[in-house]
């Protein structure tokens, strides 16, 4: 993004238009920048739908590898402030990539990826400063990924380390960008320290738990494999048949296997929770939230892991997702987390609440 003498002011219905979009792509994260406060609701709305561009470009199976890689570069160069390069061309190169049958609002977002970066360009300089570079972090490693794998037409994860590598820069470079939003101002050496300690273990519990859950989605729709292979070879199942009926039992272990992998961050995730300052419009709610659907979801995999091996699916109960939201929209405090996460994971919060009544 070339830098300019003077920034643009903010465009309200940009703006607006931008939080509508979020509402479409991501019912998940649109909870939380429905219950940040502003200045912090537009910071994180604009931080994530510059990364969604970079992720839908990323799962896009119909674009050949090489091209995806070439228009995740195209991107990179366009957040890059030493760059030259402006969004329309990004916009322009993309064009002929768009889904011909329906324009989902992903790639709504994408193909108006201008508007969003224009939107994104009138933030505060600290704010853009925060953003920019773990956002650029999360295309180049993208990038890297797509070109890793060029000659399998999809992502084929071979190890654990491999695994939490692509984790990273999905979601481990997110953490790190909400970091870098609130700890923009004083913050105690040892609280900062605390929180990077943290960030990117908090995105990869999020990103581990989608892995896990969406497992048939991202092999039959995206021709991704994330779980990786030296585990689906230790259960004796080969990578291009885990969706397989004749593999059901023993893919399910890995899926089990990975879940508990995530489960593994939720300790350095609360303490992430139990840390991050609440100023500038940020929110306990809006990041605890996530993280109690995260322990929800990772109680149902666990319980039922091969039901992610199927269209079946793995996901709680709208009926959880409201009892989550409203309680933590009540005004829980930091004290009650360890409460509510070991309530979660011995059921569905909903029937909690009830038997409390």
């Amino acid at each position: 993004m070339s830098q300019q003498e003077e920034r643009p002011r903010v465009d309200e219905a940009d703006l607006q238009w931008c939080h509508e979009s979020v509402q479409g792509v991501s019912r998940t994260f649109a909870l939380t920048v429905d219950v940040l406060d502003e200045p912090m609701s537009s910071y994180i709305c604009l931080g994530y739908l510059v990364c969604r561009i970079a992720d839908t470009v990323e799962d896009a199976s119909h674009i050949p590898p090489a091209e995806q890689a070439a228009l995740l570069d195209t991107y990179d160069a366009v957040l890059d402030p030493a760059d030259d390069t402006e969004a329309e061309a990004f916009a322009a190169a993309v064009e002929p990539h768009l889904p011909a049958d329906e324009l989902t609002d992903d790639w709504a977002v994408v193909r108006d990826s201008p508007r969003v970066l224009r939107t994104f360009n009138s933030l505060p300089d600290d704010v853009q400063e925060a953003i920019v570079p773990p956002a650029r972090e999360l295309v180049q490693g993208m990038a890297t990924f797509v070109e890793r794998y060029e000659d399998e037409g999809g992502l084929r994860i071979q190890t654990r380390s491999e695994l939490e590598e692509y984790c990273y820069y999905a979601a481990g470079t997110v953490g790190n960008l909400i970091t870098n939003l609130v700890t923009r101002h004083d913050v105690s050496t040892d609280r900062r320290q605390r929180l990077y300690d943290t960030a990117e273990e908090f995105g990869l519990l999020l990103q581990l738990v989608n892995i896990s859950k969406d497992v048939y989605d991202d092999y039959t729709a995206e021709d991704n494999v994330y779980l990786p292979a030296e585990w689906l070879q230790d259960a004796g199942v080969p990578q291009e048949q885990l969706v397989d009926d004749d593999h059901r039992a023993n893919a399910a272990s890995v899926v089990r296997r990975t879940a508990e992998l995530a489960g593994s961050f939720l300790d350095d995730a609360q303490t992430y929770l139990e840390t991050v300052p609440l100023r500038d419009g940020n929110t306990l709610e809006a990041w605890a939230i996530p993280f109690l659907l995260a322990v929800g979801t990772l109680r149902e995999l666990l319980s039922r892991p091969e039901d992610a091996l199927s269209s079946t699916g793995v996901k709680i109960s709208r009926e959880e997702v409201l009892a989550v939201v409203s309680d933590m929209s009540a005004g829980r405090d930091r004290d009650a987390l360890g409460q509510l996460r070991e309530d979660i994971e011995a059921g569905p919060y909903h029937r909690t609440l009830s038997s409390a009544d």
